[in-house]
């Protein structure tokens, strides 16, 4: 008989030492965990981030596990509807955008789903000693779009998809996972993933005791890298248990 799961969350958010803003936003539900980063250069990074997290927040609740997919498209889907409800009654936010990285969860599966670059990784602990940390998500960038894109010379580093308001194009990569106890769950913007090296996020996953603890060594290591992005992670932790802290 497969035991019961106990998920704990915990999260953060820093402005880092360039932006004069935080255009991230984050949310910790109960079953909805989601990160959020405004596009940096367009209008209304912030307002474009926050929108897409409070038309979420409905969407945390219990959902059969069946379900979980096509709910947390739905979400997704809700969102990208309030940002043009937003821009159609303020014209000056017109061409807000944002990325999204969300996680649904009931029992032992979890929906992910992902638009633009911000970035799921998972922890395996029981894979290898200390662990194994491996990207969940695959990033929206033209570079993913080309063939052979690293010969492709002037390709632009540039977002190929993120929510917008428009209908076209704006699909999550939406995966289903099952989860373990011990798994642990990283949810971040780009602000951590482009500037901090991937041994040192596994080496921040793999050892800190609490997910609030490892929260902290991530910004921690944004900052030390320059702090040139707003930076927002949440982490997740399955164990064996019941409820959720």
């Amino acid at each position: 008989m497969t035991p019961p799961l106990r998920i704990e969350r915990a999260g953060g958010s820093h402005v880092g030492y360039v932006r004069q803003r935080n255009e991230d936003s984050i949310y910790l539900g109960r079953s909805l965990i989601a990160v959020a980063d405004g596009l940096g250069g367009h209008v209304a990074g912030d307002v474009a981030s926050s929108t897409v997290i409070e038309a979420m927040r409905q969407y945390d609740r219990e959902v059969d596990p069946s379900l979980l997919a096509a709910t947390l498209g739905q979400a997704v889907n809700a969102a990208n509807n309030a940002l043009r409800e937003r821009i159609t009654s303020d014209a000056e936010l017109a061409g807000m955008g944002t990325t999204l990285v969300a996680m649904l969860i009931n029992g032992q599966t979890a929906a992910l789903a992902n638009i633009g670059d911000s970035r799921a990784y998972r922890l395996h602990r029981l894979a290898t000693q200390g662990g194994l940390t491996t990207q969940v998500t695959e990033d929206h960038v033209y570079g993913r779009l080309v063939s052979d894109a690293a010969d492709v010379p002037n390709l632009p580093e540039r977002l190929a998809r993120f929510l917008d308001g428009r209908p076209d194009g704006r699909s999550p990569d939406i995966t289903l996972l099952a989860l373990n106890p011990g798994d642990r769950f990283l949810l971040c913007s780009d602000g951590l993933s482009s500037y901090v090296p991937e041994h040192l996020l596994h080496a921040a996953l793999a050892n800190a005791s609490t997910p609030t603890q490892t929260v902290d060594r991530l910004i921690a290591a944004a900052l030390d890298h320059g702090g040139p992005d707003n930076v927002t992670v949440a982490v997740i932790d399955v164990q064996e248990g019941t409820g959720s802290d």
